[in-house]
C-alpha cells in the first residue's frame, strides 16, 4: 500500500488510488469495500440469502453494511496504521477517539444481538450484514478489541464465534483471534 496503488497503471483503473479494489477477468473495475462486497454477493448463487428478498430486509442489510464501513472500519484502521503498521505517527488523541468510537459501535452490535437472542444481524440466516460487520471486527479482535472490550459484549463474542462455525466464513477470513491487551504505541 502506498506504492502499487500509486502506480500509473493502478491509477488509470482506480483514479482515487484507494484500496480495496476489484478487477474482474473481463476488465470491470470497482472500488470501495461496500460496493465490492455487494457486487460479489449479487454475482453468486446465494445472492437472495446474502442480500435479502424484500425491500425492508435489503434496507437493514445496507444499514449494517454502512455501519461496518463508517463506524467499525473507520475506527479500526487508524489505530492499526499508527500502532501496528507504523505508517502514521502515533497520535494519542486520535487513537483514544477511535477506541471510544469502537466501544460505542461494539455496544450497538451487542444491543442488536441481545434483542431476541439473535444468531444473525438480519433475519434467520447469514447475510451480507453479518459478513460486513464481522470483517472489521475480525481485524480489530487481533489488535484492538481486547478482553476488556469483550467483557462488555458477550453476545457479540458469541455471534462472532458462531459465524466462524460457518465453513465459508472461516475459509474467507481465516482463524478468529482476540487479543488480551490492545496494541498501543
Amino acid at each position: 500500500m502506498g506504492v502499487t496503488n500509486r502506480s500509473p497503471e493502478f491509477l488509470s483503473k482506480f483514479p482515487m488510488g484507494k484500496v480495496p479494489t476489484l478487477e474482474t477477468a473481463d476488465g470491470f473495475c470497482l472500488a470501495e469495500g461496500q460496493a465490492i462486497c455487494r457486487f460479489v454477493a449479487e454475482s453468486g448463487s446465494k445472492s437472495a440469502q446474502l442480500l435479502g428478498t424484500d425491500t425492508k430486509t435489503r434496507a437493514k442489510i445496507d444499514e449494517w453494511a454502512c455501519f461496518a464501513e463508517q463506524e467499525l472500519t473507520a475506527n479500526t484502521i487508524p489505530p492499526l496504521m499508527m500502532a501496528v503498521l507504523k505508517m502514521y505517527p502515533y497520535d494519542e488523541k486520535r487513537y483514544d477517539q477511535c477506541m471510544g468510537n469502537m466501544e460505542r459501535a461494539i455496544k450497538r452490535v451487542q444491543i442488536a444481538l441481545e434483542m431476541g437472542n439473535r444468531k444473525f444481524l438480519v433475519g434467520e440466516q447469514l447475510t451480507l450484514a453479518d459478513i460486513m460487520v464481522a470483517g472489521p471486527l475480525h481485524l480489530a479482535g487481533k489488535y484492538i478489541m481486547d478482553e476488556e472490550m469483550m467483557k462488555a459484549a458477550p453476545a457479540l463474542k458469541g455471534w462472532l464465534e458462531g459465524l466462524w462455525e460457518v465453513p465459508e466464513v472461516k475459509e474467507a477470513f481465516g482463524g478468529l483471534e482476540f487479543c488480551e491487551t490492545r496494541v498501543k504505541n
